[in-house]
């Protein structure tokens, strides 16, 4: 008997009777062997127990109504230890939709990682184009500040020192000329920054008679944190000057803005 209860069990059958995959004529036959044998009646006990086990673990992903119902009526069926009733597709159409929850909150809680991890994957590309893009600002500076240091130690400039001027006697600036390649640096770090709707020009003098043209301006004062700027080239210049003008720049130089003036 023990050894027919046992391939009775390990057949599967309880389970798919648990889950209503059964018919009715099966369903009955199995509700009458479980009345008569306790064995298979504790087997079954089990079965139900496990799907009640299971829902509880998978509970914070459908309705807690839905389950404390669910589960409420499965624990009182096992504290009073199942009574099989006459209508056993009831029964089993019960118990079938509880599997069938089960099975959708399975595959809830799959969908679930998989958006988490398409999240996950999204931030990390959201991150890397982020440090991506940190790293190329990081080159462009390194690039300039080499450019910078170059030009400050290039022994074939000529420095020309402009003072401050009587709009702003505090200022003062540096030109790094090269005559040879006739290429113009200007260093502007002791400029204050220039108002809104206002930008610095810089000029090249010839003084007998004075003649000046203009060889560039320091456009985005604020974002050149060193305050370096290349300009035109000049081939000829006996002084260089530097004036405040409306953004844009003027054709000839505003001298009462006149900010710093330096002999070559």
């Amino acid at each position: 008997m023990e050894n027919e209860n046992k391939e009775y069990i390990e057949s599967g059958i309880l389970e798919m009777y648990v889950y209503g995959l059964l018919t009715e004529k099966e369903n009955e036959e199995i509700a009458s062997h479980a009345k008569t044998n306790p064995a298979i009646n504790d087997e079954i006990i089990a079965i139900e127990k496990a799907i009640v086990a299971l829902s509880s673990s998978f509970s914070p992903f459908h309705s807690v109504a839905n389950y404390e119902k669910i589960k409420e009526k499965l624990e009182l069926k096992h504290a009073k230890v199942i009574e099989f009733e006459p209508e056993t597709s009831n029964r089993a159409q019960y118990l079938g939709w509880a599997a069938a929850i089960l099975l959708l909150v399975g595959i809830g809680y799959q969908y679930n990682e998989l958006n988490i991890t398409a999240n996950q994957v999204a931030t990390t590309a959201v991150e890397k184009a982020k440090l991506e893009k940190e790293f190329k600002i990081l080159e462009l500076k390194n690039a300039t500040s080499e450019t910078n240091l170059a030009v400050v130690r290039d022994p074939k400039n000529t420095v020309v020192n402009l003072g401050g001027q009587v709009v702003a006697p505090e200022s003062s600036a540096k030109i790094y000329w090269n005559k040879e390649t006739e290429v113009v640096y200007v260093d502007a770090a002791n400029l204050p920054e220039p108002p809104d709707g206002m930008v610095y020009q810089v000029w090249a003098l010839k003084l007998n008679p004075l003649t000046p043209t203009s060889i560039g301006l320091l456009d985005n004062f604020v974002a050149n944190n060193q305050h370096i700027f290349a300009v035109d080239k000049t081939a000829d210049a006996e002084a260089f000057g530097i004036t405040l003008e409306p953004k844009g720049g003027s054709l000839t130089p505003t001298m009462e803005q006149l900010y710093t003036l330096g002999k070559v």
